[in-house]
């Protein structure tokens, strides 16, 4: 079977993707500034849900929720909010590799291959979480390559969180950064097969959530909760580079 794209939708996981990796670039930006170590485990976790909920897990579903397939689908309850789990844990881990103590490139590249490897399970265990008349096989060496592109882009996102000083820089990196996480994910559906079956896999014990609102729901839901966050994330950064002056 060969699904089809609803490409408003595509934009939507696009745009969702860019105001993630925005607002994680601002919180990043001021792990180095922390004081006290419960600083730094707030901006980073703030970071971390802000990319790794905003940029990857919504970007994901709502991608899913975009690739119409011939079989009805629903996701186990369960294993998204697992996924989601996933991507945030993996982007706390990068963030705390690469950002506690001093940046260097050992730190970027182990921070970069951690959360890369972490960005594409959370992929594969959200894919896990379709439950339909169909089972799903994969293309092995474009699984590899989805791989190889989340480790760049969990690398290059580390890099911009450390290293960009300014509203205008991050404005310019954020949408680079959503081209690199949707490439990652539709590189990674690219491998996908689906092999119709005669039995639809059970919910687990949370039950069942039907996709047919799920992607502009979740687009709401983060859109508006992101689009608050970003000016509060901003003024919240000039605050701290002032103290920093005096």
């Amino acid at each position: 079977m060969h699904g089809t794209y609803n490409y408003g939708l595509v934009f939507v996981s696009y745009i969702v993707s860019v105001l993630g990796a925005l607002t994680a670039l601002q919180l990043a930006g001021a792990v180095a500034s922390a004081r006290t170590q419960a600083q730094s485990f707030i901006r980073i976790l703030s970071a971390a849900i802000a990319m790794g909920g905003g940029a990857i897990w919504s970007m994901h579903f709502i991608a899913m929720v975009a690739h119409q397939t011939p079989v009805f689908v629903t996701y186990d309850t369960g294993i998204t909010l697992f996924s989601a789990v996933v991507a945030i844990g993996a982007s706390a881990a990068g963030l705390a590799i690469a950002g506690l103590g001093h940046f260097n490139m050992a730190r970027l590249v182990g921070g970069g291959l951690v959360m890369g490897i972490g960005v594409a399970s959370m992929h594969y265990v959200g894919m896990e979480a379709m439950l339909m008349s169909a089972t799903i096989q994969y293309n092995m060496p474009i699984v590899a390559l989805s791989v190889v592109i989340a480790v760049v882009a969990a690398t290059a996102a580390l890099w911009l969180a450390f290293n960009l000083k300014g509203l205008l820089q991050m404005l310019a990196s954020a949408p680079i950064m959503g081209v690199a996480v949707c490439g990652m994910h539709y590189t990674g559906m690219a491998a996908t097969n689906y092999i119709p079956a005669e039995v639809i896999p059970e919910a687990g014990l949370l039950g069942a959530m039907s996709g047919h609102y799920l992607g502009i729901s979740i687009f709401l839901v983060v859109g508006i909760l992101l689009g608050v966050a970003l000016p509060f994330c901003y003024l919240w950064n000039r605050e701290q580079q002032m103290q920093g002056n005096h």
